[in-house]
């Protein structure tokens, strides 16, 4: 009877042994990993955004062009709108622009259908050409524009004008730079502010962004002036943001 007892005691404390371990393991693996998102470099410290920019003058324009044609069959509305597509063309290499900077934006054929008696009627088809142009000299923009009204007519479409900086890469140092010293200048306030002493960054990304200005044109508003095009680039801004997480010390 003794032995019996004592057999059974000792069963019942292993079991109690093997559940305090097993829980032990649990508590202590999910504990392990609060410490690591604590001690987490991105999960402390002083989290501050840089921001750089600098204005410069456009040296590029981007012209998006093209023709539309309508007509009773596709055959023709194409050969209208090659015919038309094909003189704006030769206005572009009188100017010098080089192939390789001219891109097709879109070409599309699609029905034309009006509503009568109560249903839809097929009354022809319409060609959309444009492409995408990159004027390196921008002193010809507002000549290519006219060129372009005169060599397709009635069939030109003249959707927008960007103006763009062709290597903005140049100015990315000093952007940086700058964009730098405005995060280190908003960390060394909040720590003063919050009592602490600014370490060293442990977390610096870096967002360069950068958009031509873009002008709409919508060259039916202008067609049969003897106006010629003035354009104006302006100036655009080329800007860099950096997030940079700072220690505590």
């Amino acid at each position: 009877m003794k032995k019996g007892i004592i057999v059974a005691v000792g069963i019942a404390l292993v079991l109690v042994t093997v559940g305090v371990a097993g829980c032990g393991d649990y508590f202590g693996s999910e504990e392990t990993g609060l410490v690591k998102s604590i001690s987490s470099q991105q999960d402390i410290g002083i989290w501050v955004t840089g921001v750089g920019k600098v204005a410069v003058v456009p040296d590029v324009a981007v012209l998006s062009l093209g023709v539309e044609a309508q007509a009773a069959t596709v055959a023709e509305a194409q050969q209208q709108a090659s015919g038309a597509m094909n003189a704006i063309m030769g206005v572009l290499d009188s100017y010098g622009v080089d192939e390789k900077d001219i891109r097709t934006q879109q070409y599309s054929i699609q029905p034309v259908r009006e509503w009568r008696d109560d249903q839809y009627i097929l009354i022809g088809y319409r060609v959309t050409d444009t492409v995408s142009i990159k004027v390196r000299d921008i002193d010809d923009t507002g000549s290519i524009i006219d060129g372009a009204v005169a060599a397709g007519g009635d069939y030109t479409i003249i959707n927008s004008i960007s103006f763009t900086v062709d290597e903005p890469e140049a100015y990315y140092e000093d952007v940086r730079e700058e964009a730098m010293a405005d995060a280190k200048d908003k960390a060394e306030q909040m720590a003063e502010l919050g009592g602490v002493n600014l370490g060293k960054p442990m977390y610096i990304a870096e967002y360069s962004g950068y958009s031509p200005n873009t002008v709409y044109y919508d060259i039916r508003e202008d067609m049969g002036s003897e106006l010629t095009t003035d354009i104006s680039p302006g100036e655009t801004e080329i800007q860099m943001t950096i997030q940079v997480v700072y220690g505590i010390e």
